[in-house]
């Protein structure tokens, strides 16, 4: 399977460059997402709502899965950690609308893109590799921002945007999107909501996976004139969602947000644009093991609430120095506050009674600056630097080291000690428009120096590998090439990426450590976090190619190799070859699709090492999934779209995904299998 994957994007491209000579170069509306391409160096920008194969996305990480180089790690039927290029956690900075969310479970149940419900942005723009500086630190995977983009209303209008999306296994979706105004006032209103029960994988197995997931949001908004804006936003959401690979599920998601913006554009020849953002973000987050699967009794009980209060902004100037030079300089910041309270047995029913415990305080100031250089029509250079006063307070007295009969409250070698550290980060990379040719070829070079996080040096009892504390480890240090070339004549688009990083000091989770017990006697094991140095290197390619009018073709690829260079082994969770092929018809008025995913068998694995997120289980096999789409618009503004993914039913999972756990009812399997033949129905609608 891996060589018909390699061959088989080389020949589509081939076959693109040789029609593209001789037919009339037309661009088709994409109605049906499948691989969204690069448009500019680097950089993917997609709208969330458009309609896509497969099944629409119920949260963050389920979008970012169909972008070339994104995997998800899976715990269930919804909450995934996105992975990008084999990096996963806060190696990939994520933002909803310029604010840093961040979740509050200590075994990542919520991580940022749990909060994100892709239908209610506007935008969704993907920055591969280090290769910014702008939106916060430790983007050594990359960048994504969920944007949203509210317009004056000049003249009086308003706008609506809805769909309701049904689905098997229970699934149903109801989104709406009501913004109206005048020239000097709008306002946005937003509700959506998600609901599956448990799915089944191909071989009819039912799989511990049922969630419901509901947001609110509202903004009003001034614009006194053309160039002003001043927003105030407010969000609330909560879920509940059951894991199978775990023994608790989440049954709180709960999130407050309030968030203040300013922009101001075209003030002189010098400044071209003022923005600032000032938000408070509060994630109130429960699991148990007895409220979404049965439970022994009442004595078997658990229930833990870790909470998470973040707050933050943004203020940043765009310089113009002339008609060649241009530069965005500005400062951030960013708190934390993490507390924890738990409860077992009898008590579990009134855990909320119980004091909140503070563990981890961690406080970021940044100062970035970053500038595009036109040397010539053709030729552009842009390069970034920022540095970054990090400040960690570990504020656990005790730790729990150990499970069920064998676990001990001991003291913590690091209570209560602070650590600070001054990083920095910065990149440059050179662009050049090919004479006679619609394509852009590039080439940069990245270094980032991320601050450990929360999971890092806190959350469960990760130890290091010779203390009971990780709360020292040290940041980590990534060196990257990215190179590449974006290609697009209007009736052919295509990209082809590669990089290649050294990371110093990567930070590794290893499960299964065997250390000394704590009475001096035999040996336990223990969860770990090592530095290691590592490398990776791989990249993405993909094509789309306008047959006629109403005939498309498209083809993706993307591959990640990792390598421990410290202990002379693979780099653990590190996805495999993957492909896509894509074919579609629209006339504006039917549209049907293909589309087949490709993924080869997985061989490269360091059992029980990884990260944060998961660890290597062993190797896998390939898979070939096939799925179908279609759509029709019986009028303008009104769209009805379907599909049936994994037509054939077929069962399998992912490389990366998380182990399956025991759940009372349910079969156990080795890694959570994916969903078998799913089929769905979305009706779109636009008003203004």
């Amino acid at each position: 399977m891996k060589t018909r994957l390699l061959l088989t994007l080389p020949a589509a491209l081939l076959a693109g460059n040789v029609l593209a000579d001789t037919a009339k170069p037309t661009r088709l509306e994409e109605v049906i997402v499948t691989a969204p391409l690069m448009a500019e160096p680097l950089t993917i920008v997609t709208d969330p709502k458009a309609p896509r194969q497969p099944v629409p996305a119920h949260d963050g990480a389920d979008y970012l899965k169909n972008i070339p180089g994104f995997s998800v790690i899976r715990k269930g039927g919804t909450d995934g950690d996105p992975v990008l290029r084999g990096m996963a956690a806060s190696r990939i900075n994520i933002l909803l609308d310029g604010e840093n969310i961040l979740g509050g479970c200590g075994n990542r149940m919520d991580p940022p893109t749990a909060y994100v419900f892709p239908e209610s942005y506007d935008r969704i723009t993907v920055i591969k590799g280090p290769q910014t500086v702008l939106y916060g630190p430790g983007n050594s995977a990359g960048t994504v921002l969920f944007e949203r983009s509210v317009k004056r209303f000049d003249p009086a209008g308003w706008k609506f945007n809805g769909s309701l999306t049904a689905g098997s296994f229970g699934r149903n979706d109801q989104v709406a999107d009501l913004r109206g105004g005048n020239p000097d006032f709008y306002f946005q209103g937003t509700g959506t909501r998600s609901d599956s029960g448990d799915y089944q994988d191909g071989a009819g197995n039912t799989v511990h996976s049922a969630f419901t997931r509901w947001s609110t949001s509202g903004a009003l908004g001034w614009t006194p004139d053309a160039n002003t804006r001043v927003e105030l936003t407010g969000i609330q959401s909560d879920g509940e969602a059951a894991y199978g690979d775990r023994t608790m599920d989440g049954v709180k998601f709960k999130r407050d947000n309030v968030g203040l913006k300013f922009e101001k554009s075209k003030i002189s020849s010098l400044l071209d644009k003022l923005e600032a953002n000032l938000y408070y973000n509060y994630v109130d987050h429960v699991m148990d093991n007895y409220s979404l699967r049965p439970v022994a009794g009442a004595a078997a009980k658990m229930v833990s609430n870790p909470d998470r209060e973040t707050t933050g902004g943004r203020a940043a100037a765009t310089l113009k120095f002339g008609d060649a030079t241009q530069s965005v300089v500005g400062v951030d910041f960013q708190a934390n506050k993490h507390t924890l309270r738990s409860a077992m047995g009898a008590m579990a029913d009134s855990y909320s009674s119980r004091n909140r415990v503070e563990d981890a305080n961690i406080r970021n100031h940044g100062l970035f600056g970053e500038v595009t250089h036109y040397l010539n029509q053709s030729d552009k250079l842009v390069a970034g630097l920022r540095a970054d006063r990090w400040n960690a307070q570990d504020k656990r007295a005790t730790l729990s080291i150990g499970t069920g009969m064998a676990a001990a409250t001991v003291a913590n070698p690091t209570a209560n000690k602070e650590r600070s550290d001054t990083l920095v980060s910065g990149f440059g990379r050179f662009e050049r428009d090919l004479a006679g040719m619609p394509a852009t070829v590039y080439a940069g070079v990245g270094h980032t120096e991320r601050f450990p996080d929360y999971w890092e040096m806190i959350s469960a009892t990760k130890e290091s590998a010779t203390t009971l504390s990780a709360f020292d480890s040290r940041p980590e240090k990534t060196n990257q090439l990215d190179v590449g070339v974006v290609y697009n004549s209007g009736k052919l688009s295509a990209s082809v990426s590669g990089f290649y990083s050294k990371i110093n000091d990567y930070l590794m989770v290893q499960s299964n450590y065997v250390k000394a017990s704590l009475t001096g006697m035999g040996s336990r094991t223990a969860t770990i976090v090592r530095n290691v140095d590592a490398t990776t290197w791989g990249g993405e390619a993909g094509i789309a190619y306008a047959l006629s009018e109403v005939w498309k073709v498209d083809a993706a690829l993307s591959y990640v190799h990792g390598d421990n260079d410290t202990d002379g082994t693979a780099l653990a969770q590190m996805p495999p070859l993957e492909g896509r092929l894509g074919l579609g018809y629209d006339n504006k008025l039917w549209s049907v699709g293909a589309l087949w995913r490709l993924v080869s068998e997985q061989t490269r694995y360091d059992l029980n090492k990884g990260n944060i997120v998961g660890q290597d289980l062993g190797k896998s096999g390939g898979f070939g999934i096939f799925s179908l789409n279609g759509s029709y618009r019986p009028k303008k503004g009104v769209l009805v779209s379907g599909g049936v993914d994994n037509l054939f039913d077929k069962t399998y999972a992912e490389f990366i995904s998380r182990g399956g756990a025991m759940v009372s009812g349910y079969d156990q399997t080795t890694r959570i299998n994916e969903p078998g033949r799913t089929l769905w129905l979305k009706l779109n609608v636009a008003l203004d």
